[in-house]
């Protein structure tokens, strides 16, 4: 495997920790206007990322497989439980 097609791999395992880390903070951010952030944007997502990342790290070692749903399950459930603790400051 090449250099350029095992990044293109981690980044696609990576993808959905990524997306699900973007769409959870802006969504807080929109529904929730009035009440003042207790962190800054990028440090929100830089610690959903981390939780949304461990998260597929032990589906894979543990399923033995990427891609399952409860990876998947696993994977919500993760950020928003971090979310929730991170908006409570």
């Amino acid at each position: 495997m090449s250099l350029l097609a095992a990044l293109d791999h981690l980044l696609n395992f990576l993808a959905p920790a990524a997306g699900v880390a973007l769409l959870l903070v802006a969504g807080t951010r929109i529904l929730m206007r009035k009440r003042p952030p207790a962190l800054s944007w990028r440090a929100q997502v830089a610690i959903l990322f981390a939780v949304g990342a461990t998260v597929l790290v032990a589906g894979l070692v543990l399923l033995g497989r990427d891609g399952k749903m409860l990876t998947y399950g696993a994977l919500v459930l993760a950020c928003a439980s971090s979310q929730w603790l991170v908006l409570r400051g």
